[in-house]
């Protein structure tokens, strides 16, 4: 019997011996930041292409950046949306409820209110642009750093502090992990653990509302890490496959957990220019910029309502604190990243563009936050109010069977019971 080659792994004739590539950050702890390798365009050079455009008419855009706001802090080019004064200060004012509420839940985490939860400093302006450029009832399916388009929509405070503290007052009957929010008369799908799942189920939703015949369009929201799941690449290949009015949303901001967007492949292009390997629509766009993330969001989601397909938007933005209360960004990434990032500060620059306008003071500023942080803090103490971490009061026990089967199986019953005795002898204390 004849042998096979050998198998050495030693290099064949003049070969070189292959390499592996493992990307590695610029920067990690102690380490100078210097920002100069990003090409930051300047704002307002862009065309603004027709929303009826063919595809292939947009990936340009997807090496490039949308931007609108310059360096005086003057809109400009053929991007800007032409919002006027009193939207903008409304705009303004929930970016900064956002910031307020999740300063004060960060609080509440460390004081023990709370298990977990999860901040969105530095990328405000893409849930609420999104959410203001939105039709109120789009429907939305979020990650977990989205908590602004709850806000803009007026979902009551209150209940978002419920949710996080699983108390007795949480509808989802503390069933979810704090921040993964679900408001069905808001349009917000339940937030998953599961990463990038939300993005087919966004597809799926589209598809149906066109086959209804309806007028109401998608839109979903993943990092840059989680492109690299499965589920992107099968939520863009159906929303190309059957042009579905949605709104596929890249938050790129450089970092997952602890590893840097290189390892879901922000070496090789950018994320929008997946778009053109589907043949759809896709943006670019400078997500600390409000005015350019309405922009790109309105433009899209008048294409998908005229029927043209899909967009593909990458919001290019960067991660101000840690991926969540429970992890330690200074272990694996500069001090300085944050607090260099060429693009700034959302609120600030959308503050400094008002006060250019003659809309807006300093003064004006200060009471709002002001006023903002005396909101959140009434809202947080009348959800304390039915419980917090550990207080015993939460929804009664045999709750946690309950909301699957229309009637409990007898199998069920049995272990309700059996848990409710085990309960009951082990904290006779606590009471339903």
């Amino acid at each position: 019997m004849a042998e096979g080659p050998v198998r050495t792994g030693k290099p064949r004739g003049n070969l070189p011996p292959l390499d592996l590539y493992v990307p590695e950050p610029k920067y990690r702890p102690g380490d100078t930041v210097d920002y100069s390798h990003l090409q930051i365009p300047e704002p307002g050079l862009l065309a603004r292409p027709d929303e009826a455009c063919e595809a292939g008419a947009t990936w340009p855009l997807t090496l490039d950046m949308i931007r609108v706001l310059d360096d005086d802090h003057r809109a400009t080019g053929p991007w800007d949306p032409h919002l006027d004064p009193e939207t903008l200060r409304r705009m303004l004012a929930t970016m900064a409820l956002t910031r307020a509420f999740d300063d004060r839940m960060y609080r509440g985490q460390r004081q023990g209110k709370t298990s977990f939860y999860m901040k969105s400093t530095g990328e405000e302006a893409i849930s609420i642009a999104c959410a203001h450029a939105l039709a109120a009832d789009d429907m939305v399916f979020p990650s977990y750093r989205q908590q602004g388009i709850l806000i803009a929509r007026g979902y009551p405070l209150v209940e978002m502090v419920n949710q996080i503290y699983s108390n007795r007052a949480d509808p989802l009957k503390g069933r979810q992990l704090p921040i993964m929010y679900s408001a069905k008369d808001y349009g917000f799908f339940s937030i998953s653990g599961n990463l990038a799942t939300q993005f087919p189920q966004a597809v799926g939703w589209a598809m149906a509302s066109a086959i209804k015949g309806d007028t109401r369009i998608a839109t979903s929201f993943v990092g840059e890490g989680s492109s690299a799941e499965g589920d992107f690449h099968a939520a863009m290949t159906f929303a190309a496959v059957y042009n579905a009015p949605v709104v596929l949303n890249v938050v790129n901001n450089q970092w997952a957990i602890s590893s840097f967007s290189g390892f879901a492949g922000a070496e090789r292009t950018t994320f929008a220019a997946r778009a053109a390997g589907y043949g759809i629509a896709g943006l670019r766009v400078d997500g600390n910029d409000i005015l350019a993330v309405y922009a790109a969001m309105e433009w899209a989601a008048n294409r998908a309502r005229a029927n043209k397909g899909p967009t593909l938007i990458e919001h290019f933005t960067y991660r101000a604190e840690g991926h969540s209360t429970s992890d330690d960004p200074s272990a694996y990434r500069s001090a300085r990243e944050a607090e260099d990032w060429p693009l700034g500060d959302p609120i600030m620059r959308l503050k400094k563009h008002l006060i250019a306008l003659g809309e807006w003071s300093d003064e004006q500023h200060e009471a709002m936050d002001r006023d903002l942080a005396e909101q959140v803090k009434a809202a947080t103490k009348e959800a304390e109010k039915n419980g917090i971490l550990g207080h015993g009061l939460h929804h009664p026990f045999h709750t946690m069977f309950e909301d699957v089967f229309e009637e409990l199986p007898w199998h069920l019953q049995e272990q309700a019971e059996q848990a409710i005795r085990e309960r009951q002898t082990k904290w006779p204390e606590w009471k339903e």
